[in-house]
């Protein structure tokens, strides 16, 4: 048997959580920046605990209007300051609960930014060692963030989505263009299930392409995220993989 972990990213004010929570393994909780407040994350830190999920912070550009999908030019100052206000609005919290904040997976336009942005990667990995040491970060395989996170002593999980196209240099395909998400419960299988036999996954233009894995994201927002998430667990039961 083959372990995965499953993630999606909650408290986004879709108010599915209670359905997808008990068919997941971590969670990546908005903690301001994009979505959420104080009484979404309470909530949603209540489910993760109800079903024993892992919790992780989702901090993003402070960028509600856009839902944090655009980039920003923002100091580095700037930047580190509210990404540590927000993980630890979330740390609060988790702590009042005597719960543990388990990861960290930067949002949207940030996300994709310390991908391959040496100078933003830093200030996002300052703010998580600041923190807290031992917290993991969720990044994509072979990014600067997790090249840089590892220097300096971070753990780091690779991330992979079940849910996006890739690009031959392992960006995600614009959310902007039409092939950008994967609607196809059984696509999204055989996406997650080459990444975790061969370490491969097959790219918009048809060339298959190393990528390895430790985690496997669905987008709470998805079109019928429910039902997709359901047949892909059942799916990856038939193959002799499960969630952890």
């Amino acid at each position: 048997m083959i372990l995965i972990d499953i993630n999606c990213d909650l408290g986004e004010g879709i108010g599915n959580e209670d359905l997808l929570m008990p068919l997941i393994s971590s969670c990546n909780i908005a903690c301001g920046g994009h979505a959420g407040d104080k009484a979404t994350m309470s909530f949603v830190t209540d489910l993760a605990q109800k079903f024993k999920v892992k919790i992780g912070a989702h901090p993003s550009f402070p960028d509600r209007e856009s839902f944090g999908r655009k980039e920003m030019n923002m100091s580095d100052e700037a930047l580190y300051s509210t990404l540590y206000d927000q993980i630890k609005s979330l740390k609060r919290i988790l702590d009042k609960k005597l719960l543990s904040l388990h990861h960290v997976k930067p949002h949207g336009a940030l996300y994709n930014m310390v991908s391959v942005n040496k100078e933003i990667a830093k200030v996002v990995v300052n703010v998580i060692r600041d923190i807290d040491k031992s917290l993991i970060l969720y990044a994509p395989y072979k990014s600067i963030i997790a090249e840089i996170a590892s220097q300096v002593g971070l753990q780091v999980k690779f991330e992979a989505f079940a849910d996006r196209n890739y690009n031959q240099d392992l960006t995600l395909v614009s959310r902007r263009k039409e092939n950008a998400l994967i609607h196809d419960a059984e696509v999204m299988f055989r996406q997650v299930s080459q990444i975790v036999l061969d370490e491969k996954v097959t790219v918009i233009n048809g060339v298959e392409v190393t990528l390895k894995a430790d985690t496997f994201c669905v987008h709470g927002d998805g079109k019928n995220v429910v039902q997709n998430l359901e047949h892909l667990i059942h799916r990856l039961k038939q193959n002799n993989i499960e969630t952890y």
